[in-house]
């Protein structure tokens, strides 16, 4: 009976149902303020998370997985600045498909929150996650890998250097690593240098000149230094005078000489040049399939090479075995102050990757067609007369290189 009375009484009773009603909208704003919350925190972990997977994919090597994980975990709080958020968890994987490496990393935590316990919420989850690739053009075709030097990759005088459709690369990290003097000029698909430039108005690019990239990894690193092996040779073993021969790979204790007038092919093979390789104007040398390594026969002195003005080259490397794709290497054993002089003009064409890690590249040649395919790896490089380089090597089995930009892809 007094329960009837009290639902028919009409006196104060909106005041009971007013605050029945305001369970709800206090629950339904505070929730929103703990979603306004949430979604901010969620805004800095996705930033913390993307820049996190960037680091971690140019610096990890050969990680496991618990040390991925722990090194992502690191990143991400140094990246990361809103103690709220409790419990984070970092995972990370790296796969590899086609030659590209892509790293996914992904960030958990729990965010306690204010309003929304009316509701028997105390905390809500808050998660992000990327995906990140390493990508590279491939279109490198010229590479300096000092470190430190001045001058590491340099153009003087009245020099012309044009890379048809490829970049050049400098690893040294000095303020002048790349200079381009007097009147010479450069024209480059791109220009990528650890450290500075000196000359830039004598430079002419495509798609830019970049400072400060990190350093490129030598391609051909991981190319062991050719070990000797094959017949003492006595044709040709010194000095090749006027006249035609076909020579036979093996070890070439005295070097080889071309003077004016001889004209040597090469059959295919590793020629081993314990001494020189010098061609003179008027002399030619051809092969196909060929790597010329320039060694030691008694551990001093390493063997260089000089093709002057005129004389004609046309040598390509072989596209199977341990030097695929290389028709110029030069021991790594060999001192910095071995200079590799290449200088045949247009009438020299060096198929294939000329990698020489511890000497200097000084270089003047090439026809630079559309056909053509050159690679200059030097611990300097040089181009002291008028060069063409073309980087067209999908038949050569030289391999890529280029600077790396690190692309987000979810």
């Amino acid at each position: 009976m007094l329960f009837a009375r009290f639902l028919e009484d009409r006196k104060g009773g909106i005041a009971p149902i007013l605050a029945l009603g305001l369970v709800p909208l206090i629950g339904a704003v505070g929730t929103s303020v703990d979603y306004s919350r949430a979604n901010s925190v969620r805004a800095a972990m996705q930033a913390a998370v993307d820049a996190t997977a960037v680091i971690l994919l140019k610096e990890t090597g050969n990680l496991s997985s618990d040390q991925l994980n722990v090194k992502g975990k690191n990143y991400f709080d140094a990246n990361f600045g809103h103690a709220e958020l409790q419990n984070v968890a970092v995972t990370a994987a790296i796969s590899t498909a086609s030659g590209t490496s892509t790293l996914t990393l992904s960030a958990a935590g729990s965010l306690g929150t204010t309003f929304a316990r009316v509701l028997g919420f105390s905390t809500v989850s808050v998660s992000a996650g990327t995906a990140v690739t390493l990508v590279q053009d491939g279109l490198g075709c010229v590479l300096s890998l000092s470190r430190t030097a001045s001058g590491a990759l340099a153009a003087a005088g009245s020099t012309s250097v044009s890379l048809s459709n490829c970049s050049l690369y400098d690893n040294s990290n000095n303020s002048t690593a790349l200079n381009v003097g007097g009147s010479a000029r450069v024209e480059a698909l791109s220009v990528g240098v650890v450290g500075g430039v000196s000359g830039t108005a004598s430079i002419t690019t495509t798609q830019g000149i970049k400072t400060g990239i990190a350093p490129l990894v030598d391609p051909y690193a991981d190319v062991t230094n050719p070990t000797e092996s094959g017949t003492v040779q006595s044709v040709c073993n010194g000095q090749c005078s006027h006249g035609t021969a076909t020579i036979d790979p093996g070890i070439y204790k005295q070097g080889m000489k071309l003077v004016a007038g001889a004209n040597i092919t090469l059959n295919p093979g590793v020629y081993f040049l314990e001494d020189d390789l010098n061609i003179q104007g008027g002399a030619t040398l051809t092969g196909t399939g060929v790597t010329l390594v320039f060694t030691s026969g008694n551990g001093s002195k390493y063997a260089t090479a000089n093709i002057s003005g005129s004389a004609t080259v046309n040598l390509t490397a072989p596209t199977t075995g341990a030097t695929a794709g290389i028709v110029v290497f030069g021991d790594r054993s060999a001192p910095t102050d071995n200079s590799f002089k290449l200088n045949g003009g247009s009438t020299q064409h060096l198929g294939g990757a000329i990698y020489v890690p511890s000497a200097s590249i000084d270089y003047a040649g090439g026809a630079g067609t559309s056909t053509s395919c050159t690679q200059i790896i030097g611990n300097t490089v040089s181009f002291s007369g008028n060069s063409n380089v073309a980087i067209n090597c999908s038949s050569y089995k030289t391999r890529p290189f280029s600077s790396t930009v690190v692309k987000i892809v979810s």
